[in-house]
């Protein structure tokens, strides 16, 4: 192996780790950065090589920017914390019910959002409305927000960013995801919620608070709930016209936050101040790391081998690729694994039973472990703010049934899809 290629999956490598580990809690995107730069400035990856993997991320950046225009404005105006109190009134007194209409909330939020959302604005209304309702153990209403995040992700190509990424400029329309991911998701949603429900039913308890006071819904959230209305529609309709999705997200979400701001009158500060900016230099860097890795013969490599399996082997490959890249995500973060898998599908000649168990491992694989996806490690940050602590540990015993489970049942509906 050459020096430089020995270089690259080291630095890529201790990168990836790093910004799973985020040691000295420094933020996740300083190390996915730094390691992008090393990259460039030890002439391992030329500069024009650089931005060019930086440049294939833009639809994603697009599509990150107008989602988190449009999650902040929605939290800033209450829209979330309206919705859980609503779900929490709904319940009627009961544990289990206030736990079916959280859960469906949150398969909404993450449907039309994205997983990331429901990781960093769904979690701390929950924790508020469970606070209202006089709950004793938050933490199973709280898991919801961070299974249903990646359970979710693959109903439509927006509920998740890795979406983008996996099938770049060669995403399916709406009308062919949809017959494509329709059942698999269904599976996924319907065994996540049972295998939760069977989890937590003894934490649940029986009753709740039933009076709890709703908070009024101002002109801001009523706005900002026809702005995810519009978003939905536009995307709906570029996913069916197979146009790329960052563009529309960003201008309806950025109209969105911009009608409020004016109609309030307010400083875009506070809502700026709010979001996750540093989502997209870590993205970014790992675009980056990505393009190297690909220069050392990595895709190559993967693609010769996926070929050939599914030419040997067909069943056999799409049971292996979905349950190896699930489990790679939670080796090294579902956004590089989804980057290399992106790369890998757009050059292998496979069958879109292979696609689609790849895609899917790469969006429900992350339930295994709290470093599986962004919208875990979001999930736990959230999770700090309300002073809630779950251990990795505690994670892991209960990732290990709520992901495999769904991710088995789910990769085994492909095949009663017709071919």
């Amino acid at each position: 192996m050459a020096t430089s290629t020995l270089l690259i999956w080291i630095i890529s490598a201790l990168s990836i780790a790093l910004v799973i580990i985020r040691p000295w809690r420094v933020p996740e995107f300083v190390w996915a950065a730094s390691g992008a730069l090393l990259l460039l400035v030890l002439g391992l990856l030329t500069w024009p090589e650089g931005l060019a993997g930086v440049a294939k991320g833009l639809d994603v950046y697009l599509f990150l920017i107008g989602m988190m225009l449009l999650a902040e404005t929605a939290r800033e105006e209450k829209l979330f914390d309206w919705l859980a109190a609503h779900a929490t009134r709904l319940s009627q007194g009961s544990a289990q019910r206030l736990f079916l209409l959280i859960y469906l909330v949150g398969v909404v939020v993450t449907t039309f959002l994205s997983n990331d959302a429901t990781a960093v604005v769904l979690t701390p209304a929950v924790a508020s409305a469970v606070r209202a309702a006089k709950v004793k153990n938050p933490l199973p209403y709280l898991f919801i927000c961070a299974f249903i995040a990646n359970a979710a992700s693959f109903v439509l190509p927006i509920s998740n960013p890795a979406n983008l990424v996996i099938y770049g400029k060669h995403m399916p329309p709406l009308l062919t995801w949809l017959p494509r991911y329709l059942l698999p998701s269904a599976v996924a949603i319907g065994a996540t919620y049972f295998l939760l429900l069977f989890t937590q039913k003894q934490d649940l308890g029986s009753q709740i608070e039933k009076e709890v006071e709703l908070p009024t819904l101002g002109r801001g959230g009523q706005v900002a709930l026809a702005g995810i209305g519009v978003t939905a529609g536009a995307l709906l309709f570029a996913s069916a016209r197979g146009l790329d999705l960052g563009l529309p997200t960003a201008i309806t979400g950025g109209l969105t936050a911009l009608i409020v701001l004016v109609s309030a009158r307010k400083s875009p500060a506070e809502l700026l101040k709010g979001i996750s900016w540093a989502v997209l230099p870590l993205v970014a860097g790992l675009f980056v790391l990505v393009e190297a890795l690909s220069k050392t013969g990595l895709t190559h490599y993967l693609t010769t081998l996926l070929t050939h399996g599914a030419g040997q082997a067909a069943t056999s490959t799409v049971w292996a690729s979905g349950v190896g890249v699930a489990l790679l995500c939670n080796v090294m973060n579902n956004l590089p694994a989804g980057l290399i898998v992106g790369n890998v599908l757009q050059s292998a000649h496979v069958s879109e039973t292979i696609k689609s168990a790849m895609l899917i491992g790469i969006d429900l694989g992350p339930n295994l472990s709290v470093t599986g996806s962004l919208a875990t490690i979001l999930w736990l940050t959230a999770l700090r703010r309300e002073n809630i602590k779950v251990t990795a540990w505690q994670f892991l015993k209960l990732g290990a049934l709520v992901m495999t489970v769904p991710l088995l049942l789910a990769i085994g509906s492909l095949f009663l899809l017709p071919h």
